[in-house]
């Protein structure tokens, strides 16, 4: 390539990240290294909870009766058990005193008391050999975890005639996190190297291979210093880590993809360094930048959402996009400026290659017509990528039959959503050997009258006694009913317990909450509990879905505008990618809501699914579709502006990112599963449900359904309105560069597009850029495009 047509093809941003990219890879370091420091300790203040509304009713009676009566709300529960002894034996006893007295002189514990002071039944065990010791700890979840990891070594254990346990909800958050924080761990030390493998597999070279995973690790790094920052102001949960890792690592990846590659094809087509860099990055790097603004805007619809647990998503998911994208469009070309065509070294596949061809040789001299040595050239129908494009032209010579059968079989897979039960996240997410569940279950199957399970209602203002009582009358006649304590009194403020029928948080429960809140009283009501937290929660969710989903479709429809220049694009971009979540949303009801694969995969069912899991999940899978959607959109838009062929252009798409889709969703799943060994069972649901989400979309919605919708639509797919035409002309975006327009079956065969990534391959040497994007004639396509002349 002459220097006149390398200085044409690089712009402005290509000049400034190819400038000194040895000075932007060490300033790189250098922030890396800071962001290291940053970072650390960031999973010691994060939170485990954040599933209630912060401005919910539940929430304010909670903090009310914490205030008020401490003893009401306890969070530390020692269970003691006497041996083959009864509680009631003076020795047992004596030292259940003794743990007692010494429990309320601790620092930061109050309301403390226990079966041996008032001889409650609901505090003794039903079988006379467990009793409890019940206090609160007093503070937010991060004061309380702390005091809770200083105080509980010195009980837990034996003491003389007792072994006591240690329980209660701070003691199931506090298990909760320390387990997360394992099992992220164990995840990273599985996926790093597993995806290192995958990835010398898809570019054979150990150099390319690196590449996108110091992306990653840039990323991921960067984002928990970010994290670390944002805790200084407001709740993070733990659980957000755990999208760190996988998006971190899936994503960066995926962009490193897609520029390694298309710059491994200029390359292989003739350019030089810089030149490809700049061809690169004004196709495969607007390409990156529109995925990660689809994806970032996915997960930023979870920002609407009062809860904590979901913010935190958003917060993580934010950064380690932004980030990713920063990192494979910033220090990538830097990298790729300074290594050149040794980004292809320590080729690892070179021995596999020279066998083949020595294995093709000897084919070749045995047929008839052909030479030894002879060289039929590359082609559309071979190269890596041609086992794509076939398979394309097949689905699209049967493009009804597979648009229906693959609709009809995602609906299918997604039917068992529509039993969806939702609930709580509690002890049960842990591993049954964890000590704080082995107390709760214990407490739940073990103690009369389903201890922690009821409903409080909190009375404010002043009241006389007999008015308590006729309120305390009307809760005793409601339906599902089955006790009322109380009231407990101080000045102008009272409780009560309830406690219901069946299970706690069951659908009677809840329709307990919403008629306890209905009940007239001479004073200020409020309801709490675990089931109103519960009732609470889903209508914070269903108050804001409509937004989160308004927000995720309308930008999402825009900026597929943007990429595409037509009408019909986006709209089905975002129904094929609804239709590819519907296996993940089945698989999550059939599996861990019912219980289906428990003990392959080792948790406990709780007949429900947290109620804010289905919107994580959705939010997450959603961004993640819409990336694999503007890769393989953006080449068919690419092919169809050089050459205005609808049925060539998706064959083509298909050919050159099928391989690399299937790639990247792969690498992408390998992660989500590696964080699906999780021990706790939200982090396990969401890992392996994400990763079949994936896999569903790279390998059914992105080969069968688009292409077979694509040609069932026909040349009706690029239509717009005159004046969204002239709005796209001014102020869209698309891949590629200026090229003529021409038809394929016009070009000579070695003209041809070559070979895109295989199965699992990047592309080959001989494989030729798709050209780009110039002013196409209206009978090419009716797709005026002016050149695009700026740089990405």
């Amino acid at each position: 390539m002459s220097e006149v047509n390398s200085g044409e093809r690089v712009g402005g941003w290509t000049r400034f990240v190819t400038a000194r990219p040895r000075l932007a890879l060490l300033a790189a370091l250098v922030i890396t290294a800071l962001a290291v420091f940053a970072g650390s300790g960031v999973a010691d203040r994060m939170g485990s909870g954040g599933w209630t509304a912060p401005d919910a009713e539940s929430t304010y009676a909670t903090k009310a009766l914490e205030r008020e009566f401490p003893a009401s709300q306890p969070n530390l529960l020692l269970l003691v058990h006497s041996g083959g002894a009864s509680v009631d034996d003076p020795a047992v006893a004596a030292e259940a005193a003794r743990l007692t007295e010494r429990l309320a002189a601790e620092e930061g514990v109050t309301g403390v008391g226990s079966y041996w002071q008032g001889k409650s039944p609901a505090l003794r065990s039903e079988d006379g050999h467990e009793a409890l010791v019940a206090a609160r700890i007093e503070g937010e979840e991060k004061a309380a975890g702390e005091i809770l990891d200083r105080i509980a070594p010195a009980y837990r254990g034996e003491h003389g005639p007792v072994v006591v346990s240690v329980g209660g909800p701070v003691a199931v958050q506090h298990d909760m996190q320390t387990i997360i924080e394992e099992d992220l761990l164990r995840a990273e030390l599985i996926a790093l190297p597993v995806t290192l493998v995958l990835l010398v597999m898809v570019f054979g070279s150990a150099v390319a291979a690196l590449l996108p995973l110091g992306v990653g690790i840039v990323a991921i790094l960067g984002t928990n210093a970010v994290l670390r920052g944002i805790t200084e102001f407001t709740d993070v949960s733990v659980f957000a880590q755990n999208l760190t890792t996988a998006l971190g690592l899936g994503l960066a990846i995926d962009y490193a993809l897609f520029i390694v590659r298309r710059f491994r094809e200029e390359l292989n087509a003739g350019a030089d360094t810089r030149a490809a860099i700049g061809t690169t990055l004004r196709t495969a790097g607007r390409t990156v930048l529109f995925s990660a603004l689809t994806v970032a805007v996915s997960l930023a619809a979870m920002l609407v959402f009062p809860q904590y647990f979901l913010r935190s998503f958003a917060y993580a998911g934010i950064a380690v996009v932004l980030l990713a994208a920063a990192a494979a469009l910033i220090l990538l070309p830097a990298a790729l400026m300074l290594l050149g065509p040794r980004v292809n070294s320590l080729d690892l596949r070179r021995l596999l290659r020279r066998r083949r061809r020595a294995t093709a040789a000897v084919d070749a001299s045995l047929v008839p017509g052909t030479a030894s040595g002879e060289d039929t050239g590359p082609g559309e129908d071979t190269g890596p990528g041609a086992r794509w494009g076939r398979f394309a032209e097949f689905v699209m010579r049967r493009a009804p039959v597979f648009a229906v059968l693959t609709t009809v079989g995602l609906v299918l897979l997604g039917l068992p959503f529509l039993g969806v039960k939702f609930g709580t996240a509690d002890h049960r997410q842990l591993p049954a050997t964890a000590e704080s569940r082995v107390v709760q279950e214990h407490i739940q199957h073990g103690f009369p009258g389903n201890p922690g399970g009821g409903l409080e209602v909190l009375a404010e203002g002043p009241a006389t006694p007999a008015q308590y009582e006729d309120f305390r009358a009307r809760v005793a006649d409601l339906d599902g009913v089955r006790r009322v304590d109380g009231p407990l009194t101080a000045e102008n403020t009272a409780y009560f317990e309830v406690l219901p029928d069946g299970e706690s948080v069951g659908q009677d429960a809840q329709h307990l909450v919403r008629d306890l809140r209905a009940v007239p009283a001479p004073f200020d009501t409020s309801v709490t509990g675990t089931a109103a937290a519960l009732v609470d929660s889903q209508d914070a969710i269903a108050d804001r879905l409509p937004w989160a989903v308004g927000i995720i479709a309308v930008v999402t429809l825009l900026l597929v505008f943007l990429l595409t220049g037509s009408v019909l694009i986006p709209l089905q971009a975002v129904v094929l990618n609804a239709l590819s979540l519907t296996a993940m949303f089945g698989a999550v009801v059939w599996v861990f809501q019912d219980g289906h694969l428990s003990g392959l995969l080792a948790f406990t069912s709780t007949g429900d699914i947290e109620t804010t899991l289905p919107v994580l999940m959705f939010c997450v899978a959603f961004g993640l579709s819409m990336d694999y959607g503007v890769f393989l959109l953006s080449r068919i838009k690419e092919e169809y502006d050089r050459t205005g062929e609808h049925e060539h252009a998706v064959t083509f798409g298909l050919r050159h990112t099928g391989g690399l889709i299937t790639a990247a969703a792969v690498i992408l799943a390998v992660v989500m599963v590696a964080i699906g060994t999780s021990r706790v069972t939200n982090t396990k649901m969401l890992g392996l449900g994400i990763a079949l989400a994936v896999l569903m979309d790279a390998m059914v919605v992105r080969s069968l359904l688009v292409p077979a919708v694509m040609k069932v639509m026909g040349r009706a797919t690029w239509w717009a309105p005159a004046p969204l035409r002239a709005f796209h002309r001014r102020f869209g975006l698309s891949e590629g560069e200026s090229a003529p327009a021409v038809s394929p079956r016009s070009r000579p065969a070695e003209e041809l597009p070559g070979g895109a990534p295989g199965d699992m391959s990047d592309g080959a040497p001989g494989d030729v850029p798709g050209g780009a994007s110039e002013e196409i004639p209206e009978e090419g396509g009716g797709q005026g495009r002016d050149k695009i002349a700026a740089d990405a």
